[in-house]
């Protein structure tokens, strides 16, 4: 504790003797300070003890001594010694009124005590609290450490609980609740996610203080770690300002979290790696050997049913298609097969702007939140994540996904086209190891499906269901089917027949030439004409089966809201 008046008046040896304010004695000092000057007040700071033998004063006038001491307490000094035996005997008593009307502490100094033993007593107080702020922090540091070593996180948080006498609180980067200390602070570290995530948006390291009179608690927030984005924050809750020994902790604190998330951060690179070389591993048929190097990492994944996430950001994810459309060129007869996305040359986007970042954080917080194992593999400008099927980490990518589709939704159509900040994100079905190369594929499809569509979020479930025909709404299959079937509109815009709507007709008949002529309400003498009309035009055979479904997806592209 630091000195305080009543302590100085229990000084044996400084024989000090209370005239006014023995009510306030407990008031702590921060320095003795002697002067003789009317007005003082331009050089205090607040808590000092003021000595004076009122050289300059009127001490005996009334009105002077209330104007005198009212300056005091204005500028915070805790208490005035008044020596007797040099201008007066004993202390005059307008001061003493004074000093009772205003509650200031009044002290009588005896001659034989000199003001610098004061000055010298309140000092040695002083260093001697100071030492002990520091020997006490230096203890809890060892303390710290100690239960840091033996119990992680968990037994820091108690200690420093304990430290500072009242709670403490870790959050990972999410702004999620890791763990508490003592266990009933739970409920009051999860009301400050909004606080943190604030705190998080700063450069490290970063603090904010939250709370004041009309709350429970005066809580501390801290970040950890020491790149530009913090790794975890540090909540300290307390009924009061914290004293220097429990600063002492709450620093050290701080300092072992820190290393304690590097360590992490370099562990979860090593991890990475390994993850990389697994997952290579399984898209190239072994298994068994990913299984092996896997180990106890990432083994318990690849026993249970997996899904596979292959996310990019919505600028990379443009990028690609935008390559892609320009490298598909319609032939005569396209094929099915897929053309593979090509490498974007977007630019790099920092780790606080990154939504592929943001993601990996959030899937491996739920992953470990819940006590799940996740891989999670950057790739490029792809992420890549494998997760159990029915998992938290799978259950996180959804709602953060449906977060990002209503907060588009939400935005004026004008901010939409330029959000480079989105997701694209496939997700494959269920699958096991022996088929990972498989539930990859079904990942890259998806995504592909989500980035024409416009969505965030594409599950490969969804593919089988509903109709094919809303995954032709992309400029080359429109431009195929508009070169395939123009012939035939500039036939029918001349006024020589009906051949567009004739084809259409037989096709959804099946060639069924009756049936056809009948929708048509004309011959089926003149329907057969106007089919030998069309393969004429396209020199193509009706009776191909090829050509009949590419004519089929055309006129279904060009007009699809015809039957």
């Amino acid at each position: 504790m630091p000195p305080t008046l009543a302590s100085l008046v229990h000084h044996s040896a400084l024989k000090l003797t209370v005239r006014a304010g023995g009510d306030r004695l407990n008031v702590p000092v921060r320095w003795a300070h002697v002067s003789e000057l009317a007005d003082p007040v331009p050089y205090m700071e607040g808590g000092e003890l003021l000595l004076i033998t009122a050289l300059k004063l009127d001490a005996a006038d009334p009105e002077a001594m209330r104007r005198y001491v009212k300056r005091l307490v204005g500028a915070g000094v805790v208490g005035l010694g008044f020596a007797v035996g040099v201008n007066y005997d004993e202390v005059p008593a307008a001061l003493v009124e004074a000093a009772e009307a205003e509650g200031l502490p009044l002290l009588e100094v005896p001659r034989r005590t000199p003001f610098l033993a004061i000055s010298k007593a309140v000092s040695a107080a002083i260093a001697a609290d100071q030492y002990r702020a520091v020997t006490a922090g230096f203890a809890a540091q060892r303390e710290l450490t100690r239960q840091a070593l033996i119990s992680g996180p968990e037994g820091l948080l108690a200690a420093l609980a304990a430290q500072v006498d009242g709670w403490a609180a870790l959050y990972d980067a999410s702004g999620a609740v890791v763990a508490t200390a003592p266990e009933w602070a739970g409920r009051r570290a999860a009301r400050l996610t909004a606080d943190v995530e604030r705190l998080r948006d700063r450069p490290a390291p970063a603090s904010a203080v939250v709370g004041g009179p009309d709350t429970e608690d005066r809580v501390e927030l801290h970040s950890i770690g020491t790149g530009r984005r913090p790794r975890a924050a540090l909540a300290v809750g307390t009924a009061a300002p914290l004293g220097t020994a429990e600063r002492y902790a709450v620093h050290s604190a701080i300092a072992l979290l820190t290393l304690t998330t590097e360590r992490s951060r370099s562990l979860h690179a090593a991890e990475q790696r390994i993850g990389a070389a697994v997952l290579r591993m399984l898209l190239a048929g072994q298994p068994d050997h990913a299984r092996g190097v896997a180990g106890d990492l990432y083994g318990g994944l690849l026993d249970a049913p997996f899904r596979v996430i292959v996310a990019e950001s919505a600028s990379a994810s443009a990028a690609r298609a935008h390559a892609d459309a320009h490298a598909r060129v319609p032939a005569a007869k396209p094929t099915a097969q897929t053309a593979k996305p090509t490498a974007s040359a977007a630019p790099p986007v920092v780790l606080g702007g990154d939504p592929l970042a943001g993601l990996a954080e959030i899937v491996e917080a739920a992953a470990a939140r819940s006590g799940e194992a996740v891989l999670v593999v950057p790739d490029g400008e792809r992420l890549v994540v494998l997760a159990g099927d029915g998992s938290a980490a799978v259950a996180a990518c959804a709602e953060h996904a449906a977060a990002l589709e209503a907060a588009r939704a939400a935005a004026p159509s004008e901010q939409r086209a330029g959000e480079g900040g989105e997701l694209v994100v496939g997700l494959s079905a269920p699958a096991g190891p022996i088929a990972a190369a498989g539930a990859y594929k079904q990942a890259e499809q998806a995504l592909s499906v989500a980035r024409r569509r416009g969505r965030v979020l594409v599950e490969h479930e969804q593919l089988a269901s509903g109709s094919v025909l809303p995954l032709l709404a992309d400029d080359a299959v429109r431009a195929f089917a508009d070169g395939l079937l123009r012939a035939l509109y500039e036939h029918d815009a001349t006024g020589r027949g009906d051949l567009v709507a004739s084809l259409r007709a037989w096709l959804s008949r099946h060639g069924q030439w009756d049936a056809a002529a009948a929708d048509l309400g004309v011959h089926r003498h003149t329907l057969r004409y106007r089919m030998r009309r069309v393969e004429e035009i396209l020199g193509r055979s009706l009776d191909d089966p090829d050509v009949r479904m590419e004519l089929w997806l055309a006129l279904k592209t060009t007009t699809p809201d015809q039957p």
